[in-house]
């Protein structure tokens, strides 16, 4: 991987990239209710470039499952777990809120309950500038039928049940999005969409229509559960870690993936666990 170079002195030293990364973390998992749940918040969303790295030091990737979801009625979601390369972590998307509970806190929040108005969790937990994600809708009462909140997504707050939307990265080549919220639980006809980047829908029509889980390897909350047989809430998706360095620099020494050369950058997807050495 490093290159030799050879400065006025006559000594050689080595010479490694640095690095652009994409970090995303697992989504969190809709809560469940008889009534109408918050959904699960996105995965933190984590890019920057310039990262630098050391030749010959395996760095550790962590790629955060979704949160679990939960099969007793009237609980709360389970958090989403971190995504981790090198000293970057990205943080797991905030539950959505069981049965008269606010959603949780994580890289995005999770959606509030229903059954009453419980506020949406905090998302940026990790405290990182820029944000890696936004906050979670609170619950509310509409038109009689109480509707969960929307998860928070990485670009935007939820808007009241529909889960917020993510954000796009071009790091492989393609615009993808990642990191959505997902969609609250209706107590009524009808669905709560999760928002673009892996959101899954909310459950709804008075139990008919099953929440859906986030999207794997986007970071997507589930959505949150509704009434009768559809009351549990969905996993969320988990996340994903992406690497690449100009192609001018030779391949890893050492990676548990294999990468892809675009336009001229060598790529490194880690959708499981793994490790890289420069």
């Amino acid at each position: 991987m490093p290159i030799l170079g050879t400065v006025a002195s006559g000594f050689t030293i080595l010479v490694t990239p640095t690095v652009e990364y994409l970090v995303v973390a697992g989504g969190g998992a809709g809560g469940s209710s008889n009534q109408s749940a918050g959904a699960g918040g996105a995965g933190g969303y984590r890019t920057a470039s310039g990262f630098a790295v050391a030749a010959g030091t395996p760095i550790t990737v962590t790629v955060g499952a979704g949160g679990a979801a939960v099969t007793p009625a009237s609980a709360n979601g389970n958090k989403g777990n971190n995504s981790v390369f090198s000293t970057i972590t990205a943080t797991g998307g905030g539950f959505g809120g069981g049965l008269n509970n606010a959603g949780g806190a994580g890289g995005s929040g999770g959606g509030g309950t229903g059954n009453g108005i419980y506020a949406g969790g905090s998302g940026n937990q990790g405290g990182y500038s820029p944000v890696e994600g936004y906050n979670g809708g609170a619950s509310r009462d509409a038109d009689g039928d109480y509707q969960g909140g929307g998860g928070g997504g990485a670009s935007v707050v939820s808007t009241l049940s529909i889960g917020g939307n993510g954000t796009a990265s071009s790091i492989t080549g393609s615009s993808v999005t990642y990191a959505g919220g997902g969609g609250g639980g209706k107590r009524g006809s009808g669905v709560y969409a999760g928002g673009t980047g892996g959101g899954g829908a909310g459950a709804g029509g008075y139990g008919e229509i099953a929440a859906v889980a986030g999207t794997a390897n986007t970071g997507g909350g589930g959505g949150g559960g509704s009434s009768n047989a559809q009351s549990i809430g969905a996993a969320g998706g988990s996340g994903i870690v992406i690497i690449r360095y100009p192609d001018t620099f030779a391949a890893a020494t050492s990676a548990s993936v294999s990468p892809t050369t675009v336009g001229g950058y060598r790529i490194y997807t880690f959708t499981a666990n793994g490790s890289i050495t420069f």
